[in-house]
């Protein structure tokens, strides 16, 4: 065994979760992501997807994905930079760029490539990067590879946010940029961020703005047009992020902004000229996933209708559901060993959730993340709390009488 072999023997974490039956992680699904799916050949609730608006098995999205293999293929065999794209590849970012409200769209392989991308090219050294503490791992990547300097502000705490922008412009010369940059839904504690008192704090610094929307969009704002538009804020900010696998239903990435910095990003963003195109089947995806988002509003009001059913309830039981406000619902546990525990005893008895421990969140915070879709049925929903309370109170973790 060589050295690196050695080194790696010693990380026995998975293993033991193995050994002691509560290992929660890469879990086999033997069926499409429904809100009922396929475990070991018996049907699961589905409360752990981020398909919010439930349109991974729309017939529309499966046929506009096959007609684009039989014309283009299976793939672009390159990149956007180079031999990869594609007319239908400019006809998506036209829709997103109108979809999201701004001048251009740049269309990446995954949500994680396009917040590397963007953060670690365009700032220089000189520049600053101001991080809410809870954005997602892709951000904290896309500002370590960055050569500017990164501040982290307190999580949607305004006074920290100023004060971090205060010290920066002791340090910041005349052409120095500092792009403030936070999630506009947060993944794993599922609330807003403070989008109007950001701008304007920003403002008065002459920072620029990036919001990654990748659990807003279709979500958040009129036909779920995200963050920014839900506080009528879209013309206020400089990027706009977003991701294909959650709302959109497939696989990919896209950054919204003005002319000039998209040309900057098409030449210099190193993760979307050196990886490869998203494929046309993923592409022709996600603009029927645009259209049916306009053609059908009722998907974004069921989403929000469930959510504000299964918060009151969940609430009502006595769960501790934190600060959230949309369809992604942590329910804290705050104890990695029963986190697991909660995890894999309700799959046994039928619902599947996720499991967050640190690092996504800090080691006192540890969560299930509890996620709705515009697809469940209000009895899918008093199943699936029924049985989670029932585990929760066996657990110790929920104390009381059910309501």
């Amino acid at each position: 065994m060589n050295l690196l072999q050695q080194k790696m023997k010693r990380y026995t974490a998975p293993q033991e979760a193995k050994a002691a039956g509560v290992y929660p992680y890469f879990r086999v699904i033997e069926s499409d992501q429904d809100t009922v799916v396929k475990m070991n050949g018996k049907d699961v609730l589905m409360f752990g997807s981020n398909s919010y608006l439930g349109l991974t098995n729309h017939p529309k999205l499966k046929e506009a994905a096959k007609q684009a293999v039989d014309k283009y293929g299976s793939g672009c065999a390159g990149s956007r930079f180079l031999n990869g794209t594609l007319d239908l590849h400019l006809e998506l970012e036209h829709a997103l760029a109108e979809f999201v409200g701004m001048e251009e769209a740049i269309v990446f392989s995954t949500g994680m490539q396009v917040n590397l991308g963007v953060l670690s090219s365009l700032l220089g050294r000189k520049d600053f990067i101001v991080s809410d503490e809870f954005n997602h791992a892709s951000i904290v990547d896309g500002t370590r590879l960055s050569f500017a300097t990164t501040r982290k502000y307190k999580h949607n705490n305004m006074e920290s946010l100023e004060t971090v922008l205060q010290r920066i412009g002791k340090e910041r010369g005349p052409d120095d940029v500092a792009l403030v940059v936070m999630d506009g839904v947060f993944s794993m504690e599922g609330d807003v961020a403070k989008l109007p008192e950001i701008v304007e704090i920003a403002k008065r610094y002459n920072a620029n703005v990036m919001v990654d929307d990748a659990h807003g969009l279709g979500v958040m704002g009129e036909h779920g047009r995200g963050t920014a538009n839900h506080f009528g804020l879209t013309d206020q900010v400089d990027l706009i992020m977003g991701t294909f696998s959650k709302s959109l239903a497939t696989i990919g990435g896209f950054i919204g902004t003005s002319h000039e910095i998209a040309n900057w990003l098409k030449h210099n963003a190193r993760a979307l000229i050196f990886s490869a195109s998203i494929a046309p089947a993923n592409a022709a995806a996600v603009l029927a996933a645009l259209e049916l988002i306009q053609q059908e509003p009722e998907r974004v009001e069921n989403v929000w209708r469930n959510t504000r059913y299964a918060k009151k309830m969940l609430d009502d039981l006595g769960f501790d559901t934190g600060h959230s406000s949309t369809p992604i619902i942590p329910i804290y546990v705050r104890d990695v060993n029963k986190t697991f525990l909660l995890t894999r005893q309700l799959q046994d008895e039928g619902v599947f959730v996720n499991p967050v421990i640190t690092p996504a969140v800090a080691p006192e915070d540890t969560l299930i993340r509890f996620s709705l879709m515009a697809t469940h049925t209000l009895e899918q929903i008093d199943e699936a709390i029924g049985k989670l309370a029932k585990v929760a109170r066996r657990l110790d973790i929920l104390t009381g009488q059910e309501v």
